[in-house]
């Protein structure tokens, strides 16, 4: 599939001649969605969303970069056009579906419940008078602050990254923290301390790639990921991030 589409950055994304660039945010701390591969030393930013964007890209003819930032800067770098899309393991809630325009979703998974092992927090109903960790801005966040409404008691601690979560669990400075089942098993199993116990889901689920609004580029991105689909490339990528330790 090659289909062109003029980028709309304001930041210089796409160029007079030659091969046009995308430049993609995203928050790259939520292995295994997008992460820095500090093993390999060049710190280079990998993961799931990444090998999409990177298959994507290709398939429409652009070279991509990628602005890292914290995950409450995303959106509103989208909407002042300083990156062109964003894919951060985002889910398309009808608050954000308000401010921009969203993909079909390439992939869905649920929240859980992080915790030292022995802690017996299994179910939202057991984080009364708890100290709860959330990435800031993220679903996460919204769904505990929804649910603080009814379990009354919950002490939410927002946070920029989910690195800071865990250590503030280890640490004892929080008692949970909410991350999404697929990061959740990477730290725990780097972490044999922790546990985590899956939240069965309630509302918006699964992840989208945002764009500002009415940007050109949806539907060829949605082409994209429909073919990938059909071909198996989504699965592929699954298996290759989630369907490993750490």
């Amino acid at each position: 599939m090659n289909v062109l589409v003029t980028a709309c950055s304001g930041d210089g994304a796409g160029t007079s001649s030659g091969t046009q660039k995308l430049v993609m945010g995203t928050s790259a701390d939520y292995p295994p969605y997008e992460y820095r591969d500090t093993a390999s030393g060049n710190n280079e930013i990998i993961g799931f969303d990444v090998d999409i964007a990177k298959y994507i890209t290709k398939q429409l003819n652009y070279t991509l970069e990628i602005s890292d930032m914290d995950f409450n800067g995303l959106l509103p770098a989208l909407q002042a056009k300083r990156v062109d899309f964003v894919m951060a393991g985002m889910t398309p809630t009808e608050e954000r579906k308000k401010s921009v325009d969203f993909t079909d979703i390439y992939f869905e998974a649920k929240n859980t419940i992080v915790s030292l092992k022995g802690s017996n927090l299994t179910k939202v109903e057991n984080l009364a008078g708890k100290q709860v960790g959330v990435q800031l801005g993220s679903i996460q966040e919204g769904d505990m602050k929804k649910a603080a409404e009814t379990v009354k008691g919950i002490n939410l601690k927002p946070l920029n990254k989910i690195g800071d979560l865990i250590q503030e669990i280890k640490s004892k400075r929080i008692d949970a923290a909410i991350i999404e089942d697929t990061v959740a098993k990477g730290y725990v199993a780097a972490n044999p301390e922790l546990e985590f116990n899956v939240i069965p889901s309630e509302g918006p689920s699964g992840s989208a790639i945002a764009f500002p609004k009415g940007s050109p580029l949806v539907k060829p991105f949605n082409d994209v990921l429909a073919q990938m689909k059909e071909k198996g490339e989504i699965e592929t990528l699954v298996k290759k991030w989630f369907d490993k330790e750490a």
